[in-house]
């Protein structure tokens, strides 16, 4: 479909480092993945309304649907494509009741093609009195013909093709199919970058800007397989990991989820986490590998929110490796390694919650626009602002909470409202990046939420399912018998070496 065509060419468009202009403003507090869906959404409807123009005017043609533009790339890509037969089905609006059918079935067989299925109501649109819809099997460049000849005839409305079979249908956008093909999945939003933003704290800070520079080159030459980069931190960096480390683990024994103490006394233990220094990526992603299969890549920047996501789906998290100015210790407008170390990867490290990661991750593959920007809401007031409950006390287990003191205490305080979490009215829910949430879903627990997120994702409208294979790093798509009865076979094996270890267990000692 020209959506993706045109979401694709936009992706090659902005491959390189930046892929978004500051065209559009700044708000003033930071950037989320809500907004950068929304924001590719729009760039993905501006551009594919450009490609649809230029298509028209080439065929000179201004009634050229979506779908016929498709058609006629298509069947301009090769002699045997525009030879190639194809069922459509063809909607003709009667002005002058039933007696024109007549005409629509001659104009068929004029152009070679065979009627397959045809039939009628009356309209409900003004001066029309019919509504007939022909489904078709005839070559493609026919079938432009075709409509072009029924739009000339003065006793007909308007014309409309409908894809059914004919290679035009829409077709789910690209996605990695496997874990090297993240290296393509880097594409960047330029918001709250220090040497575009002028309220970011390290705007006039010409050695930050650089250090930042610096460190993004190194994100943007990394390559899947290759061995994560080690940052040599200076040492304002490390003071400032050292402040933010010393009041999160000051909060957290009060105020954080018990799961994300659990870690983070786990990371202390393994002196992953002292206050002197900034823990590398290969030594957490070391510590994440080990506990749930979760690894990490390093991003140069605040990743497009289909991008992000996808990667989660591989258990990749892709973090920062800069630290945020040491002027702004306790606030950055975009993640830094400080955010992600503190907040996320703890919680990374636990089984239910890095499973629930993933799923979201699954669930944005081959997503549209719009699903896209659904999942970037449930993963914005969940994964990065979400609360939970534990002995009917609120804690926090969002990243974006765990690792900003002030929203926390806001988060968990009486002024803002506590709704349940529920993904159907979570995905839609306004996002509010100027000011702190006034809003915030609370979870009965991870299992509960994946439950329910679970159930709500099943309604979207991918028409297949998807499923990581850890063995390959692949993603299967599970969209044909063969596919579900080989995992079925796999599953079977499974359950019964599950079966058997239950009856060991249940045995009694002798």
């Amino acid at each position: 479909m020209m959506a993706v065509a045109a979401a694709q060419k936009n992706r090659e468009m902005f491959a390189i480092k930046k892929s978004y202009s500051i065209e559009n403003g700044y708000p003033s507090r930071r950037r989320s993945l809500v907004d950068d869906a929304r924001f590719e959404t729009i760039v993905v409807k501006q551009t594919k309304q450009t490609v649809l123009d230029e298509a028209r005017a080439l065929a000179n043609d201004a009634g050229l649907t979506e779908e016929e533009v498709v058609l006629q790339n298509a069947a301009s890509a090769s002699p045997e494509a525009e030879k190639e037969s194809v069922r459509a089905a063809v909607v003709v609006h009667l002005r002058d009741g039933m007696a024109n059918l007549g005409r629509i079935l001659k104009a068929v067989e004029t152009f070679h093609g065979t009627v397959a299925h045809i039939e009628s109501r009356q309209s409900r649109s003004e001066g029309v009195q019919f509504d007939v819809l022909v489904k078709v099997d005839m070559a493609r460049s026919n079938l432009l013909q075709l409509i072009r000849s029924l739009r000339q005839t003065a006793s007909f409305g308007s014309v409309s093709l409908l894809s059914e079979n004919t290679n035009v249908n829409v077709k789910a956008p690209w996605f990695p199919k496997h874990a090297s093909e993240l290296d393509g999945c880097n594409h960047l939003m330029t918001k709250y970058e220090p040497d575009l933003d002028m309220n970011h704290p390290g705007f006039a800070d010409q050695e930050y800007r650089a250090r930042r520079k610096e460190i993004a080159e190194i994100a943007f030459a990394y390559k899947y397989g290759d061995p994560i980069p080690h940052i040599n931190y200076v040492d304002t960096e490390n003071a400032t990991w050292g402040v933010v480390f010393g009041r999160v683990k000051e909060l957290m024994v009060k105020h954080a989820c018990s799961e994300y103490i659990a870690v983070f006394s786990k990371l202390e233990q393994e002196k992953i986490f002292v206050k002197e220094r900034i823990p590398q990526l290969q030594e957490m992603s070391d510590f994440l590998r080990r506990n749930t299969g979760f690894t990490l890549r390093p991003a140069a920047g605040l990743l497009t929110a289909r991008d992000f996501l996808a990667s989660l789906a591989f258990r990749i998290f892709q973090s920062t490796q800069y630290v945020r100015h040491v002027n702004s210790p306790y606030h950055t407008p975009e993640p830094d390694c400080i955010h992600e170390l503190l907040g996320h990867m703890p919680l990374l490290a636990d089984p239910s919650f890095a499973q629930f990661s993933q799923e979201i991750g699954l669930a944005s593959l081959g997503a549209s626009d719009e699903e896209i920007e659904k999942l970037s809401t449930v993963y914005w007031f969940t994964v990065e602002f979400g609360l939970c409950k534990e002995q009917n006390e609120v804690k926090a287990y969002g990243a974006g909470l765990l690792s900003a003191y002030g929203e926390l205490l806001h988060a968990i305080s009486d002024k803002p409202e506590h709704r349940a979490f529920d993904p159907a009215s979570t995905a839609v829910q306004p996002y509010q990046d100027q000011e702190y949430q006034p809003i915030y879903y609370v979870a009965e627990s991870f299992e509960d939420a994946k439950e329910k997120f679970r159930r709500w994702v099943s309604t979207m409208s991918r028409p297949f399912e998807v499923r990581f294979n850890p063995h390959t790093e692949r993603v299967e798509v599970l969209d044909s018998v063969d596919k579900l009865d080989t995992l079925v076979s796999q599953l079977n094996t499974e359950i019964l070496h599950l079966t058997n270890a239950i009856a060991k267990l249940r045995q009694p000692f002798c």
